[in-house]
């Protein structure tokens, strides 16, 4: 929950220039499959929409304010992005111009927040107003 905090916090930041979207995906570490045992929730493995929807709401209510939506349950959006468990993206346009590595080790806020200040300056570079006399 720290990243997603952290997530969040970045969201917030550069909320003037960028929408962001959670999509909870399959449970990394169910409860009744491969446990962590350092996990804040025990969330079972989801065997139904509903128990995927009742495991984002508690996402979401842990680190308000973000628009979370679920995946399907034949995982088509992991499938599509390689998300598998975690995984920052940009979607600009409909086209990604930002893939993070794939977490845990390859999930890193730091590029993603380097990524959206190269975008900041490069709007507000475009905004310039340039007055020949």
């Amino acid at each position: 929950m720290r990243r997603l905090a952290a997530f969040r916090r970045l969201a917030d930041q550069y909320a003037d220039i960028v929408d962001s979207l959670l999509v909870y995906i399959e449970e990394a570490h169910p409860s009744d499959g491969w446990a962590s045992s350092d996990a804040p929730y025990q969330i079972p493995r989801h065997r139904c929409l509903e128990d995927r929807l009742r495991a984002a709401q508690l996402m979401n209510t842990t680190v308000p304010g973000s628009m979370v939506v679920v995946d399907t349950m034949e995982n088509a959006a992991n499938a599509a992005y390689g998300a598998y468990f975690e995984r920052l993206y940009i979607v600009k346009d409909e086209v990604v111009v930002y893939q993070g590595g794939r977490g845990p080790e390859g999930y890193r806020i730091s590029e993603l927040r380097c990524w959206l200040e190269r975008y900041r300056s490069e709007l507000e570079g475009s905004r310039a107003v340039v007055v020949h006399v």
